[in-house]
């Protein structure tokens, strides 16, 4: 154990803090983390927790869901520029039209967004929940918000729903081409193709297994095969890998890497928890309105 990790672990317990950490975040801080999941296992974890100081590494979105469900925890993160595109690529303006337009329309915001847009919506959802919670819901019109190629997905699974997509996109996963897995399925012949639904439905395609963050890490443990070509965020291959020790994972092309989850570093988070620096706040009123959509989520995916 070095000194950045003997410290982290002494101010834990002097502060009574507990380390959250994204699938997408680099090996040492998974490996620093108390928790480490997709978006929704984590909102589960930081409302769930009795510490006093939540160290959320992750992007903005995450660290103000955080504080959203836990008002009165401390939520601090690494490092406060850390943020997510896709979270922004919907608009307030753009909903309010939309309820005009359409008579019994349920706005699903995937989690993945800011709070301004949470505020404005019905429900949240996740990869892993989306499905499950679109088809529960008593709405024949949805408006499913910030991303068009979950959105996609989702509106594939549930057909008798008329879902209505948004111009949004993670930036990393639609950079995945379906040339990309084409080759490396030639390289790779025997691997079976395991995709997040963010990417584009040409690559959805192509894949063996679509599923979250977490769904691809549950199916490449409970599967026979040896080999897999996996398309999302090269974070996860930290815990594929230690899960995994027997099996070999390829990423198509090259690693795919979200720049800001990278943000987060082990030296960052001894320095949130030695000088409190880096405190997520969120109007009250806003937080109030927020909280409807992600405790209705909470509700539906149990």
């Amino acid at each position: 154990m070095n000194n950045i990790t003997k410290e982290i672990e002494r101010l834990k317990k002097e502060k009574n803090a507990v380390i959250l950490a994204h699938y997408y975040t680099t090996g040492d801080v998974q490996a620093l983390a108390d928790y480490v999941g997709d978006s929704y296992y984590l909102a589960k974890v930081a409302q769930r927790t009795d510490a006093d100081i939540v160290v959320f590494c992750g992007v903005a979105f995450m660290g103000e869901s955080a504080k959203i469900l836990n008002p009165e925890k401390t939520v601090l993160m690494p490092d406060l520029s850390a943020n997510c595109a896709m979270a922004h690529m919907a608009q307030a303006e753009t909903v309010m039209a939309m309820r005009e337009q359409y008579d019994d329309l349920a706005v699903v915001c995937y989690i993945n967004s800011t709070s301004e847009l949470k505020c404005c919506s019905d429900v949240c959802v996740t990869s892993s929940n989306a499905v499950k919670i679109v088809r529960e819901l008593p709405n024949k019109n949805i408006f499913f918000i910030p991303d068009e190629n979950l959105g996609r997905f989702v509106a594939e699974q549930v057909p008798e729903k008329n879902i209505i997509l948004n111009k949004g996109c993670c930036p990393i996963h639609a950079a995945i081409t379906a040339a990309q897995i084409a080759a490396a399925k030639e390289e790779h012949p025997n691997a079976l193709v395991l995709t997040h639904p963010e990417c584009v439905k040409e690559v959805l395609s192509l894949s063996d297994f679509i599923g979250s963050t977490a769904d691809i890490l549950r199916f490449a443990e409970n599967s026979d095969c040896s080999e897999f070509i996996v398309c999302t965020e090269d974070g996860v291959s930290y815990p594929l890998e230690l899960l995994n020790p027997g099996k070999k994972f390829y990423f198509a092309a090259q690693p795919f890497c979200c720049a800001d989850m990278k943000l987060n570093t082990p030296e960052k988070i001894l320095h949130v928890l030695e000088t409190g620096e880096n405190e997520i706040t969120v109007d009250e009123d806003k937080r109030r309105k927020a909280l409807v959509p992600l405790d209705r989520m909470l509700e539906m995916a149990k």
